[in-house]
């Protein structure tokens, strides 16, 4: 009995390292070669669509937090012309915003691939980081010109871009770059590093996929979280960047001396409720169009891969 016993468990024991193998094997085929092209291509889709939609529906509330910022002393707020510059801040925003998810995404990938599983939230620091360089070529000279229409200075977005370069060549258009680069870089690197974790951690917990509403929550928390602790950040870039050819401030350090100096400490967080209101509803938008249009395509692509006729040497084989 006992030497039976042996020959049973031996052969079961065979039987499960063979169906370990074929399972093994059956995930390898099924995993994708990673296509470098189509991660570019949905990124610059995906980002796109989310940036034109989140930018349309708040860009109210970024006027009025602009026009806080900019204010100096006990400055009055127009509340008219909310929408000002808004088409052509669409115009740079598609573009910055398509550039930036298109290098986010296969940065991304390419880093989760390399990188030890316990070191995903350094993969998705850096991928953001790398993407916000990217897409700030475009949305600086964006910024520069949405931020200078918004607080009055010029009428149409041809009409400030012809201005600017006139009175302050083209690095006018770069106005604040630095403290550009000081928000933005660490912001997107936090927002998304913060938002992606979450999505692991809420998918390890919920054992499933999210839904829309899921997405867009998570977002919202990012994105408050992190617009919340840039605001210092975004006060100096803004000021620099509206300033003009009157070079009121020297650069990053000078602005925040002269900003405590003449107006106090709490100057430094003005506007931070329209921000944080604004940042919040916005990661809401934009990380749920983002996921919702990153979904579509890839459904998109399966059916295409579906509908694929087999080639016969495919057949043969």
């Amino acid at each position: 009995m006992t030497l039976l016993y042996r020959c049973i468990m031996s052969d079961m024991s065979a039987s499960q390292k063979k169906a370990n193998k074929l399972f093994m094997s059956l995930k390898e085929g099924e995993k994708k070669p990673f296509d470098l092209l189509r991660s570019v291509y949905d990124g610059c889709i995906a980002g796109g669509a989310a940036g034109v939609v989140v930018e349309t529906t708040l860009y109210p509330i970024d006027t009025i937090k602009t026009r806080l910022q900019a204010a100096r002393g006990g400055g009055k707020i127009i509340l008219k012309g909310l929408y000002s510059g808004l088409a052509g801040n669409l115009a740079g925003v598609l573009p910055a915003s398509a550039i930036f998810v298109g290098v986010y995404e296969p940065t991304k990938l390419k880093l989760l691939d390399s990188l030890p599983g316990n070191l995903s939230a350094v993969a998705h620091f850096v991928a953001g980081a790398i993407g916000g360089v990217a897409s700030s070529l475009v949305r600086v000279p964006t910024e520069v010109v949405k931020q200078r229409m918004q607080t009055g200075q010029f009428s149409s977005a041809p009409a400030a871009v012809r201005l600017i370069v006139a009175k302050e060549g083209f690095k006018g258009l770069y106005a604040g770059y630095g403290s550009f680069l000081l928000r933005d870089l660490p912001f997107d690197a936090i927002q998304f590093c913060i938002y992606e974790q979450l999505r692991i951690g809420y998918k390890l917990a919920a054992k499933r996929d999210l839904n829309d509403p899921e997405n867009a929550m998570l977002g919202a928390f990012a994105g408050a979280v992190t617009g919340a602790v840039t605001t210092p950040l975004d006060v100096v870039k803004t000021r620099l960047m509206v300033q003009g050819s009157q070079n009121q401030y020297k650069g990053i350090s000078d602005c925040v001396r002269t900003i405590i100096k003449d107006e106090g400490t709490q100057t430094l967080f003005k506007g931070v409720g329209p921000r944080v209101l604004w940042i919040g509803i916005g990661g809401s938008i934009f990380f749920g169009v983002l996921e919702k249009t990153k979904q579509i395509l890839a459904q998109r692509h399966q059916q295409n891969e579906a509908e694929r006729p087999v080639s016969p040497s495919s057949r043969m084989s």
